[in-house]
């Protein structure tokens, strides 16, 4: 295996377990550690929202929102993982995803079926920090 073989495999190792420790925070309703997977400047794409959320901030704000309105995370869980290491320092990783949310109107809640990429960037302290999400229901 060439050195460049080696620093990709390695990069792709600790992009999917940066990618573990979101979905389990996110599992687990941890707000602090969820968010804190983010860069401060990442941008978001969901079904739900009329428009791009520009920061990590205005995320924060529309999660507060939501959860104003009976929302809760019960459970996460994803397959089909794909990550591609593009450049250095640089990943984008694809995966399908099963939430269960607790939802005002609904005592059972519900689940939503979606597909995801996640965009990550290597910080200058080592870690991979998110910084684009986009969501989309799953066909």
């Amino acid at each position: 295996m060439s050195v460049a073989g080696g620093r990709s495999a390695g990069a792709e190792a600790e992009v999917r377990a940066a990618a573990a420790g979101l979905v389990a925070a996110f599992a687990a309703h941890d707000t602090g550690r969820y968010f804190a997977a983010f860069a401060e400047d990442a941008t978001f794409v969901f079904p739900t929202q009329p428009r791009i959320l520009a920061d990590r901030a205005a995320y924060e704000t529309a999660w507060r929102a939501w959860e104003a309105d009976g929302f809760r995370v019960l459970g996460c869980r994803t397959d089909d993982t794909e990550v591609r290491i593009v450049a250095e320092g640089l990943a984008v990783l694809t995966h399908r995803v099963r939430t269960h949310l607790a939802v005002q109107d609904d005592a059972d809640g519900e689940e939503l079926r979606e597909r995801e990429t996640v965009v990550f960037r290597r910080s200058p302290g080592g870690r991979w920090l998110v910084v684009h999400e986009h969501l989309s229901p799953e066909p």
